[in-house]
């Protein structure tokens, strides 16, 4: 009991045994009220105002119109749309239910995936032209549209990103600074539709025997409400990120934030010094989309933010790819990054109605500090690893499949395939096809896809794309870092894999940049162009008004060779709306805006109408320019025999028919003529075991001149005949070489399947 108390009981104790006059009693003793008279003989912790936390309200003398921490407002607004609170509400609709234990999840399962969709048609939204009035998702509904699907043989369909993407600045929102791969929201964006309008595509889909194909970006955010919270330090939200908070004494190692913008990227001394004094890990293996004076490394610093708790700060945050695309931190002790990637998963499978996921830059979930004067370990991460197994698994469990779009060594995509997603993207062989195209030589296309087998990674694991929204990749990494000392035979001699990417590259370049005016380098990675402008380009064609009518026969029977190669092997098979429609690149001028900042890959994504549904309209709803098309709408070319979709309907009809999607490729041999392609396939069905299983051959001119070659195998038997699978024609009979001969004419493409010799009983 404190001093006064004691004073207090002392003085109630005289009272009590003093006779003492009413009067002299009123005189003498004051009244008091009770919590006068009881209080100060109380402990201060058991007082009402030190039991509040807080101590009393807290008062914010802004106004209620501020975009800062300090306006509650704001605040919750901010709350009220980010990811990670939709995710934290999604997760727990799901958590202890026995839906979760009905799936398998443990291990990958590429043919399963397969089985389900295997022929998909890949869109991108800003490109779609609809009907007036008409979303995006309105449009992939149409029941027309499915029906020309199911005509030539395509049953899944990969949305591409839908949900808000961008950033906010203030109450306002700002544009996507990467075709909607900078997602802030799990919302569909309101310029592509709405969730019912992307149930419904799901609907429709499975009358016509098909399903739906999400994204989610498991490596970053845009700059939304998530990294808005996280700026002012609100609760979980910094741990989604790879931020960290700078000192204030250290503000001065920071770059000054010019006026108009929220972030600035840091040079390369700048990185060193924040290294060298613990802020941040510092260099990377590589700065992928390095441009000078825009990004430098892969490093920003933030304008100083004005915190919920009054306080302002300044972080340096980490972005692989653009400034406005911070990364996520996959193991901060909070695992918000994880808790919102997860969740959005959940959304597009749960309540959206989607069969599967593509995980786009989810090769760099792990960063780890080197030793001393090494870059930082930032890609084939362990983490990484764990990371995809995560969501793989979970998707996995609830009934769902992923795809990967990996672009790093095929050991990387063989290990995270191992536990991670089901398949993955074919960046093994893509630039090996483009590139056998160019130069009519296919040697380095079969070095891939040798080199593919004997790594690990089979065929039927990657999903074979034509064009997608990116370019052209030619970054080579598996051959450019962990092999750039290996040696390979090539051209008659020995080359590192460094020289062969070097080399690889600049012939790209040549043919289809500097010979071809309306195709474009992007930044390091590769080649912005179309399919339809690749062909064009190997076929000497300078500017796009060089390619005329005339033309179009020869470089629909390229895109068809194209076709060829990548749907008969064993994976998926993917093409675009712009290889539907034989897109061509848009001019430059036409999106110099949208390219000014490096971005060449405008001039590939033109708008394109698939239905012929605005057949005046210049752009698409989203103001892309519309693409020249060279094939026409998918209405035109069903109702022409000699079209390429017409064509399309026959390689995909042979594709179905003999199962190649989930057969196993056993050889890819060496070649009679270097223009020549061929790979022999076991239609097993995926059961090693089925040795006795019929052999397949495909064989492919990729030159515009009739070749004859030999092929041989050692896993063909002697006296077998090779059947043409689209004509029942016998092209060839094995000799005791364990080889036949064979005729093709230019661009021209044979689906063999292979008969024993008959008995001769």
């Amino acid at each position: 009991m404190d001093d006064a108390g004691e004073r207090s009981m002392t003085d109630d104790e005289m009272v009590g045994s003093t006779p003492v006059d009413a009067e002299d009693a009123v005189e003498n003793v004051s009244e008091i009220s009770y919590d006068e008279q009881r209080y100060p003989a109380r402990p201060r912790r058991l007082r009402p105002r030190d039991q509040f936390r807080g101590g009393t309200l807290r008062r914010f003398l802004t106004d209620p119109r501020s975009a800062n921490g300090l306006n509650p407002s704001y605040v919750e607004w901010l709350v009220r749309q980010s990811m990670l609170k939709d995710a934290d509400v999604l997760s727990r609709q799901l958590s202890g239910q026995p839906s979760m234990w009905r799936n398998p999840y443990a291990r990958p399962d590429a043919r399963r995936a397969i089985e389900s969709t295997d022929v998909w048609f890949t869109a991108y939204p800003i490109s779609l032209i609809t009907r007036p009035g008409e979303s995006f998702l309105e449009a992939l509904g149409d029941e027309a549209l499915w029906e020309a699907f199911e005509w030539v043989g395509i049953n899944g369909i990969h949305t591409g990103p839908v949900k808000r993407a961008g950033g906010i600045t203030g109450w306002q929102e700002t544009p996507s600074v990467d075709g909607h791969f900078d997602r802030i929201s799990t919302q569909i964006d309101p310029e592509f539709g709405d969730e019912n309008a992307f149930r419904r595509v799901a609907d429709v889909a499975e009358s016509h025997g098909g399903s739906v194909i999400d994204d989610i970006v498991p490596g970053h955010t845009g700059k939304g409400s998530d990294f808005r919270l996280a700026e002012m330090a609100y609760k979980d939200y910094p741990g989604i990120y790879h931020m960290v908070e700078i000192p204030r004494e250290d503000w001065e190692l920071l770059p000054e934030v010019p006026a108009g913008r929220d972030s600035v990227n840091l040079d390369a001394d700048t990185e060193r010094e924040l290294s060298a004094r613990g802020y941040i890990i510092g260099e990377l293996q590589r700065v992928i989309f390095y441009t000078p004076g825009v990004k430098e490394t892969n490093w920003s610093a933030t304008a100083p933010v004005v915190g919920t708790d009054g306080l302002e700060r300044r972080w340096v945050y980490l972005h692989y790819f653009k400034e406005g695309q911070p990364s996520i931190n996959w193991l901060d002790p909070t695992f918000a990054g994880m808790r919102l990637v997860i969740g959005d998963a959940l959304h597009s499978l749960g309540d959206l109605g989607t069969s599967a996921l593509r995980l786009d830059a989810n090769g760099f979930l792990g960063v780890e500090k080197s030793a001393e004067g090494l870059p930082a370990w930032s890609e084939g991460h362990p983490l990484s690893h764990a990371a995809n197994h995560i969501i793989a698994g979970m998707v996995r469990k609830v009934g769902g499949f992923t795809f990967q779009e990996l672009n790093l060594t095929m050991e990387d995509i063989r290990d995270t395939s191992a536990v991670g997603a089901d398949l993955s993207y074919d960046f093994v062989t893509r630039p090996g096809y483009h590139h056998a195209l160019a130069t009519a030589n296919t040697e380095f296309l079969r070095l891939a896809l040798n080199t593919a087998l004997e790594t690990g990674v089979e065929p039927v694991q990657l999903v074979h794309g034509m064009q997608n929204h990116d370019e052209l990749t030619y970054e080579l990494v598996h051959w450019a870092t962990t092999h750039r000392d290996t040696l390979y035979p090539f051209r008659h001699d020995e080359h590192s894999g460094a020289e062969i990417a070097e080399m690889v590259r600049a012939e790209l370049t040549e043919k289809l940049t500097v010979d071809a005016d309306y195709n474009l380098v992007f930044t390091q990675n590769g080649i912005a162009c179309t399919t339809a402008s690749l062909i064009a380009a190997t076929q000497g064609k300078s500017t796009l008004e060089d390619i005329t009518e005339a033309d179009v026969p020869a470089i629909r029977d390229a895109h068809l060779l194209l076709a060829k190669y990548n749907s008969w092997q064993p994976g998926v098979f993917a093409l675009s709306g712009w290889d539907l429609t034989g897109s061509l690149t848009v001019p430059a001028d036409d999106v110099r805006h949208l390219i000014s900042s490096g971005d060449t890959r405008w001039i590939e994504r033109g708008a394109h109408d698939l239905l012929d549904v605005a057949p005046d309209a210049a752009s698409s709803i989203s103001g892309m320019p519309r693409a020249r098309s060279l094939y026409g709408s998918l209405g035109d070319q069903q109702a022409d025999p000699q079209s390429f979709l017409s064509g399309l309907r026959d390689v995909l009809r042979i594709r179905g028919d003999h199962g190649i999607a989930i057969a196993s490729q056993v050889d890819i041999p060496q070649v009679g003529h270097p223009s020549m392609l061929v790979m022999v396939h076991r239609l097993d069905g995926g059961d090693h075991r089925a040795e006795d299983a019929p052999l397949q051959i495909t064989v492919l001119n990729f030159s515009a001149e009739t070749i004859e070659g030999t092929v041989r195998s050692e896993y063909l038997v002697p006296q077998s005949t090779a059947v043409d699978a689209a004509t029942g024609d016998v092209l060839g009979r094995v000799d005791e070489l364990q080889s036949f001969s064979i005729e093709l004419g230019p661009y021209a493409g044979l689906f063999l399947v292979l008969e024993g010799p008959e008995s001769d009983e």
